[in-house]
């Protein structure tokens, strides 16, 4: 616990500290953002945001790695491959959203990468996590990751390396890299308006933390409870999981105090992908890879609103389903103000973390009366 406490309080006062720090840093090097002409024109608001210091999400990448570090060395314990998954992750999808933002500030347009090349930076990282993830097994034969669907944990009868060595190894990596792919850039279309993705992502990857410490106390191996044998988890480092987690959710909270309406500091394509690479990896790594559209319901809801919305476009030939895409931009045209926006679905974030958690639970103990 010493660990995990240690972990969150560091990268929590290195984001509610340092941030300031960050900032004159940022606009020294002229790191504002830049807003797309049309959100400019449909909503007027967006424009005075224009020139804030963005790319803010290095600050809880860094705050992360050094609150981790900094807790597991003073638990006395060392970096597993697990945690160290998570991390790479978060820098990797992180190091392309930098990318995409820096050449957006350098040429002070809205046109950063490509989405298809955002997508083949996605999987560069992608490809190396799930080749690791599947390999290294612990003293109990256990990897990081399975090449089994999850819900609550493994299930039997959706093998992916049941067809073969070639053909498994195939639909995982493209399983996983589908899981990666589509949080990040659902994350990344979130943050449109000050808090909401980091708020959000508190209740999503601080519900992933509880569930990986209740794995850890429930993990399959010596010495666990003969009552509870049929329910145990076989995770691999779920303690260290929960701690990466922490650190991590922790580093949102203190940002999220210069992030909340009206944002001192955006946190970028840089923050969103980190994000989506952080749900990613403890979705994959914790066996709750489809509890995953419950617990991080209100990223769905973002990328399922600008599916519909172009599907209803192509289908009706021009009409539209919302005002505006992602949903948080058609209730802005709505004419809902900014913070209610937001603030009400950081209340549905935490509900759907709270439920899924909840969910996550009652299957633990339908495993043990069962």
């Amino acid at each position: 616990m010493r660990s995990l406490l240690m972990a969150a309080a560091i990268s929590l006062a290195f984001t509610l500290f340092l941030t300031p720090v960050f900032l004159r840093l940022f606009r020294k090097w002229g790191w504002g953002q830049v807003i797309r002409t049309p959100d400019a024109i449909e909503n007027p608001s967006h424009e005075a945001k224009r020139g804030t210091p963005t790319m803010g999400g290095v600050i809880f990448i860094v705050g992360t790695i050094v609150g981790y570090f900094t807790g597991i060395y003073a638990g006395g314990s060392e970096p597993t491959l697990s945690a160290m998954l998570v991390l790479w992750l978060m820098v990797g999808f992180g190091a392309v959203g930098f990318i995409d933002d820096f050449m957006k500030v350098r040429s002070q347009r809205s046109l950063g990468l490509s989405g298809w090349r955002k997508i083949v930076g996605q999987l560069i990282v992608m490809i190396p996590f799930g080749i690791l993830a599947l390999n290294f097994p612990n003293d109990f034969g256990n990897t990081p990751a399975s090449g089994y669907v999850s819900l609550f944990r493994d299930i039997p009868w959706l093998n992916l390396m049941a067809g073969g060595l070639v053909l498994g190894w195939a639909l995982y990596l493209i399983w996983i890299s589908v899981i990666g792919v589509a949080t990040s850039n659902s994350v990344n279309l979130t943050d449109g308006l000050d808090g909401l993705a980091a708020g959000a992502g508190v209740f999503v990857v601080g519900a992933y933390s509880l569930i990986a410490f209740w794995q850890f106390k429930q993990v399959c191996g010596e010495g666990v409870d003969p009552s509870v044998l049929s329910a145990c988890y076989e995770v691999r480092d779920p303690f260290s999981l929960a701690i990466v987690g922490a650190s991590f959710a922790a580093g949102l909270i203190g940002f999220l105090w210069w992030n909340a309406p009206k944002a001192k500091v955006f946190m970028g394509d840089v923050g969103s992908m980190a994000i989506g690479g952080v749900i990613t990896a403890m979705a994959i790594l914790s066996r709750t890879e489809l509890l995953l559209f419950v617990i991080a319901g209100v990223f769905v809801l973002s990328s399922g609103s600008v599916i519909l919305q172009r599907a209803y476009f192509k289908i009706t030939r021009g009409k539209r389903l919302f005002l505006m895409s992602p949903f948080h931009h058609h209730l802005e045209m709505r004419g809902w103000p900014e913070v209610t926006i937001v603030v009400r679905l950081w209340i549905i974030a935490g509900l759907l973390a709270v439920s899924a958690v909840g969910l996550f639970y009652v299957e633990w103990l339908s495993q043990v009366n069962g």
